[in-house]
């Protein structure tokens, strides 16, 4: 895979305010049946092998478990490891639960297996993941004897896939919507089996609509469109045949090309897309009718402003990564600062707003103003997280005393956010936006340390909430610090499995493909993280500042020793 570069009327009634640009599109046409949406392909080079007459009930189960991660439609040799009425009646669309390759199925005398093992995790029907965590997983199968020979009875349904055979056979791809401003697309990740008719099973995703955990805080322009047939790609660009579009969709047809086109820039066979309407051409001002991600370059979802330059603070003064002072008094050590955001426009690629944290005598104080000018207290508590901002508005947020998330907008008083669930998980200790600011990363005291959690950012005219926190890497324990590194993509600092001491990681945002990442060039354990699209992540290790280069940690200065410091961070 390369790496990707609500409903209608919402769209419609924002779309004044977020793209620019004429659109002309048909109104109507006869729908035509699509077949195989959501269907594997019928191989992708693995074999499933029949059951071996006079075969035991455990070695049964290991042949009908073999034989579900054959991407044959409709998996007909697993169904042969089945009784005649359970192959009739199994289903194997109903999801798929990832299990460890260590999987051991134990018979009994009453000819029943039970097959146990570590849960790494489920995928849903739409392809969205979610983590096990090594959980104990168990299943049991009632086998009987059929024409002589023993048939489980009883199979879950949906597909049980052990780790290796679901990595093999499945590819993780994102669904892109597009965040409330209507200026990036939010990645949603899913998971599709490989092969041809991807580029269908992803539409159908984006019709589908956004997944549970992030659906309140996007909007999707394909709410309520529908797929006219099966999505071609030839000669690398996909044909998306959409109808149902509504009468005066206007610019909102503009958001849609941005997402069908970045979403499917992620295949392999794709690198445009011509998008029709009823079959005839949609037309979009200055877009071309062959369209590519450089058409949509201002929906990149980690989009990053040239002057996003890091950022820490040092003996109380905000100093940049070149280890000068920051301009301004903010800079001159004056306030005693601890941390600090900063918010950046890409559309003038200046530096915006900081807010930052003093502390002193028991008492944290949250300063703002204008980057390079004075900053002015307009809160107190006994303690505020770092600041943290998103790249698609000028604003920062933080967190007061563990449990009141509060937002500072560059024009007016601080607002305090609506996260109700926040306080019943425990004290937070970082606050970190995502750079499209539809995410909350959030380590809050657990039982064991810290613990990662991931929740959605959902406005309303009248509020904004943080909601459907959720933890995705329990096995982490003891979480330090977490930053994005992508839009979808986070590092972690968090305990060793096995040893003593604290690590960095690398995870997606649902959880998959956790990670070590090299501590080779740290001269002590890493105590805090910073990170953004594009930019090396920064740690603080031993009071000290380095930046991740080719997988070796090194200083941020070539050349020159480590810079003294904390709090690293990027302005977005």
């Amino acid at each position: 895979m390369r790496a990707g570069r609500r409903a209608a009327a919402a769209v419609a009634a924002a779309a004044a305010l977020l793209v620019a640009g004429c659109t002309t599109v048909p109104t109507s046409s006869t729908p035509v049946e699509i077949t195989q949406v959501a269907d594997p392909p019928d191989d992708v080079g693995i074999e499933a092998l029949p059951p071996v007459p006079g075969a035991g009930p455990e070695e049964v189960v290991r042949g009908f478990v073999d034989a579900m991660a054959s991407t044959t439609r409709n998996h007909p040799v697993a169904r042969q490891f089945l009784t005649a009425g359970a192959a009739d009646t199994w289903s194997d669309t109903d999801g798929v639960t990832v299990i460890s390759a260590d999987y051991a199925p134990v018979a009994a005398d009453d000819g029943t297996v039970v097959l146990t093992a570590g849960l790494v995790g489920r995928v849903d029907p739409g392809g969205v993941f979610s983590t096990g965590a090594g959980q104990p997983y168990s299943a049991t199968f009632d086998l009987v004897q059929e024409d002589g020979e023993w048939r489980i009875a009883s199979p879950p349904d949906g597909l049980v896939l052990l780790e290796p055979d679901f990595i093999r056979t499945y590819d993780q791809v994102n669904a892109y919507f597009v965040d409330p401003t209507g200026t990036r697309v939010v990645p949603d990740p899913r998971f599709l089996v490989s092969g041809g008719s991807q580029a269908t099973a992803l539409v159908d995703r984006l019709v589908a609509g956004a997944s549970t955990a992030v659906a309140a805080g996007v909007l999707n322009p394909l709410a309520g469109v529908e797929l006219r047939s099966n999505v071609q790609v030839r000669q690398q660009v996909a044909t998306v045949d959409l109808t149902g579009l509504p009468p005066g969709a206007g610019d909102g047809v503009s958001l849609l090309c941005a997402q069908l086109v970045w979403a499917l820039d992620q295949l392999d066979d794709v690198r445009a897309v011509r998008v029709r309407v009823d079959g005839a051409p949609v037309a979009v001002d200055g877009v071309p009718d062959v369209q590519t991600v450089d058409d949509w370059a201002s929906f990149d979802p980690d989009a990053v402003p040239a002057v996003s330059v890091a950022h820490y603070v040092s003996a109380g003064a905000l100093r940049t990564g070149t280890g000068e002072p920051a301009p301004g008094p903010a800079g001159t050590g004056q306030y005693q600062l601890t941390a600090a955001a900063i918010t950046a426009d890409a559309r003038t690629n200046q530096l915006g707003t900081t807010v930052a944290v003093a502390a002193a005598g028991g008492t944290s104080t949250l300063l703002t103003g204008a980057y390079a000018d004075a900053l002015t207290p307009v809160l107190t508590a006994t303690t505020f997280t770092a600041p943290t901002t998103a790249a698609t508005r000028p604003e920062v947020w933080t967190v007061r005393d563990g449990s009141e998330v509060i937002r500072i907008p560059a024009t007016g008083s601080p607002q305090t956010v609506n996260a109700t669930t926040l306080p019943g998980l425990g004290g937070a200790r970082v606050f970190q936006l995502s750079p499209d600011g539809v995410r909350a990363a959030v380590v809050v005291d657990g039982p064991d340390g810290g613990q990662l959690l991931v929740g959605t950012v959902v406005r309303s005219d009248d509020q904004v909430a943080v909601r459907d926190l959720r933890s995705i890497a329990p096995q982490l324990s003891q979480v330090v610090d977490v930053a994005w590194r992508t839009a979808g993509g986070l590092v972690v600092l968090a305990g060793a499995p096995g040893e003593d001491g604290t690590a960095p990681y690398e995870m997606g945002v649902d959880g998959w493909g956790l990670d070590a990442v090299s501590t080779a060039g740290l001269p002590a354990q890493p105590t805090a993280v910073a990170a953004a699209p594009s930019r090396p992540p920064l740690v603080v290790a031993g009071g000290t500042l380095w930046q991740l280069v080719g997988g070796v940690w090194t200083t941020l200065v070539r050349g020159q020793g480590p810079l003294v410091g904390q709090a690293p961070t990027y302005p977005l």
